[in-house]
């Protein structure tokens, strides 16, 4: 079974054709092909298949490490299109393609770059039934009292402002990052981001640095959907004091999120191949054989 591995900004995913998928879709058989040492050792599986939709190129199903559905990734999404630039599904710079949050729409920007339209970011989801119109919320978890931002950009998200930079790049995400993403205000868990202004804050209000928690992953080096819940965080408090593009700054680099008044998002970033590989006959049995 052919596959190709992808990077963006060290958020690594496995994409598998559903055509070439040769064993079966579980939580167990995803675990162990994304796991270290034993398997192919990614963040997550991407997995394409033609649409029936004329207007869609193609219907991008994506998986957790755990072996969970996520319904969104903006790292992974771009991967994802440009894997299908790359592959021939298409030779347009604009096209659609359909994930489990909906369609998003992406232009293709350069080789390795482009700029997603995600939609509307919301304040209100079923991913925090029970918070105001305007997604403020506070929590208790490690000892602590957090105040936060919910975001839902198809999948939820919990921004936290941190006041001070160095208390954000000494932060124990393994440690605090769990008691948030499992709390009972998220039923369906969240994602979880911490950012705060890059020193110094007044030559650059619009640049933030964010560390990032996802459900189902853990702490990760980057994440578009958690960068777009810090931006827009951002940007609701009055941070983004010039224009509405917020760059975010991750562990494994910098995305650029633009902010509409109406909170309509557009994601721009790159994405990388990094190799490609055939999944050996006795591997895929040990994959059909998982449970």
């Amino acid at each position: 079974m052919h596959f190709e591995k992808w990077q963006a900004l060290g958020n690594d995913y496995i994409i598998v054709e559903q055509d070439a998928l040769d064993f079966r879709l579980r939580p167990a058989s995803i675990r162990r092909l994304c796991l270290a040492h034993f398997g192919v050792f990614a963040d997550g599986l991407l997995v394409l298949s033609r649409s029936t939709d004329p207007q869609i190129v193609a219907d991008l199903s994506i998986y957790n490490p755990d072996g969970s559905e996520a319904e969104l990734s903006g790292n992974g999404a771009r991967e994802a299109i440009l894997y299908l630039r790359h592959r021939g599904w298409t030779d347009k710079d604009v096209f659609s393609i359909k994930t489990a949050a909906g369609v998003i729409t992406p232009t293709i920007t350069g080789p390795n770059t482009c700029r997603v339209d995600m939609g509307k970011a919301a304040l209100t989801s079923k991913g925090f039934p029970t918070g105001p119109p305007d997604g403020r919320g506070t929590l208790t978890a490690d000892g602590r009292e957090w105040h936060f931002q919910h975001v839902s950009i198809g999948n939820p998200q919990c921004a936290i402002h941190v006041p001070d930079y160095t208390d954000l790049q000494h932060m124990d995400l393994e440690r605090i990052g769990p008691p948030i993403a499992n709390h009972e205000l998220f039923p369906n868990r969240t994602n979880v981001s911490w950012y705060t202004k890059i020193p110094p804050a007044e030559s650059a209000p619009n640049r933030i640095r964010a560390e990032i928690f996802e459900r189902g992953v853990g702490p990760t080096l980057s994440s578009g959907t958690g960068a777009i819940g810090a931006a827009v965080a951002h940007y609701l408090s009055g941070g983004a004091e010039q224009g509405n593009v917020v760059s975010v700054t991750l562990d494994g680099g910098e995305l650029e999120v633009e902010v509409g008044e109406d909170l309509h998002i557009n994601l721009t970033g790159e994405a990388h191949l990094v190799f490609k590989g055939t999944l050996g006959e006795d591997f895929l049995k040990e994959l059909n054989e998982t449970q």
